[in-house]
């Protein structure tokens, strides 16, 4: 392996109160927020896009806001994930592909597809979800990622689907959650969600290396040792990766503390 795919590491958005004088200067305004998070970080996950559409300018001006390297990541619309059966949501994926968001150019980063906790895998259901997925849009290539968060996804029959359609799964660390470590796409995409706001850096420091050493393996075309996968007995394809690792949820007001020292510790 010659070289490395590049590591990201952000957070969940980038309007939060408690951030305001914490991780923005307390006399920056609110207009400037993101412009100055894109200077400290490298990727944002944006939430809003799950709950509503937005505009083809807002994409626009979101996209001239920060640095030429920096990515977002979009959630896909709930109205797409959140049904019975999936293979019936091309008109709702169709919407949310179609709002402007190829107007973010090559600051497009993976889409996320969330699921409930509740959408338990069924293989043909599954399938016909994953055969939605377009390759490009407007001419932009995609990536796209599933978050899972029921164990009935832990199965070799899950992996061999995503990795049939090239489809990453999110490596979830997560309280209840269950871990699915298996690569799938030529992308990691990590939810480290186990952090703490009594904790400055979000993860205690030994927590920030052991998760250094974990994402440069798989940028370099490894699987790291010690993290749970669902088809334990394959082996991905050992070649340069993009790793994108985001602080979400647990520790969120110390999360942008964690995205400067974690990315710190991968270059």
């Amino acid at each position: 392996m010659t070289q490395s795919g590049k590591i990201r590491v952000g957070i969940g958005g980038w309007t939060f109160e408690p951030w305001e004088g914490t991780f923005y200067p307390s006399d920056l305004p609110k207009k400037r927020q993101l412009e100055f998070a894109g200077k400290e970080l490298r990727t944002i996950e944006i939430n809003g896009t799950y709950y509503s559409s937005q505009k083809p300018e807002t994409f626009a001006r979101w996209a001239a806001e920060v640095p030429d390297d920096f990515i977002f990541s979009l959630k896909a619309s709930r109205f797409v994930t959140n049904r019975k059966i999936l293979a019936e949501a091309g008109e709702s994926m169709g919407r949310f592909l179609t709002q402007g968001l190829t107007e973010l150019g090559e600051h497009l980063g993976p889409i996320l597809w969330q699921f409930a906790p509740t959408k338990k895998f069924e293989p043909d259901d599954f399938e016909g979800f994953l055969k939605l997925l377009p390759e490009k849009q407007d001419g932009l290539k995609l990536r796209h990622v599933v978050e899972v968060r029921s164990p009935s996804f832990q199965t070799p029959d899950f992996i061999g689907l995503l990795n049939k359609y090239k489809v990453a799964v999110v490596l979830a660390e997560h309280a209840d959650y269950p871990m699915i470590a298996d690569v799938t796409a030529d992308f990691v995409y990590a939810r480290l969600q186990i952090g703490s706001d009594d904790i400055k850096t979000c993860y205690p420091p030994k927590d920030l290396d052991l998760w250094a050493e974990r994402l440069k393996t798989f940028a370099a075309g490894g699987e790291p040792e010690g993290l749970e996968k669902s088809a334990p007995d394959r082996n991905a394809d050992k070649q340069s990766r993009d790793v994108f690792a985001f602080f979400i949820t647990s520790g969120k007001i110390n999360a942008p503390n964690g995205a400067r020292e974690l990315q710190k510790r991968v270059g």
